[in-house]
Formats: C-alpha cells, sequence, structure tokens
C-alpha cells in the first residue's frame, strides 16, 4: 500500500526529435519526428524516447530520420511548465537553452 502512494503518475508528453542531415554536423537542425510518449518523468520520457529509436523493430513505419546519437536533440512541450531542449552528450542527455532549427 505504501508502495501505491509514492508512485508518480504517468502521463503524456509531446516529444519532437530533430537531427542534422548528417553525422557529426552542428547547425541545421530539423524536425523528423513528433510524438507523443508516456513517462513520469523528462528523464523516463528521454529514456523511452532512445529506447524505441535506437532498436529498428521498435520505430514507427512512418519514421524517415536515422538512429538517435550524440548530437540529436529532443524537445520536449510540458504544457504550462515550459519547453525543454535536450542534446545527447557522450555522459547522456543534457539540458540546452535554444536551438537553430533552418
Amino acid at each position: 500500500m505504501l508502495k501505491e502512494l509514492i508512485r508518480t503518475k504517468k502521463r503524456d508528453y509531446d516529444v519532437t526529435i530533430f537531427q542534422t542531415p548528417s553525422y557529426r554536423q552542428r547547425k541545421g537542425y530539423q524536425e523528423v519526428y513528433r510524438l507523443q510518449v508516456e513517462g513520469t518523468s523528462h528523464d523516463d520520457c528521454l529514456n523511452e524516447v532512445f529506447a524505441i529509436f535506437n532498436v529498428l523493430d521498435r520505430m514507427p513505419k512512418d519514421f524517415k530520420g536515422r538512429f538517435i546519437t550524440t548530437g540529436d536533440i529532443l524537445f520536449i512541450d510540458d504544457g504550462r511548465k515550459g519547453q525543454f531542449y535536450y542534446q545527447l552528450r557522450s555522459g547522456g542527455w543534457e539540458q540546452v537553452n535554444r536551438l537553430k532549427v533552418c
């Protein structure tokens, strides 16, 4: 019963994936896919998106991008709480201030 009281409620996050046309580019990010992800936090959401878009059998059929790699950016629209950008770095996901989209 105590576990039920501590459990965090899952909710839907609106997530947009931005990638550059080629690996290792630092400019020219473009929106490649948008989806709803259920999670308890931003970290949970980021891990779920990474798991979906790095296994070929789990990727949506209408996804036109490539595997999520270092440098790719995820945009999470958290409604009234704000909008957040996360970039995949060698140590994991890191929140970044802004995104330049061509």
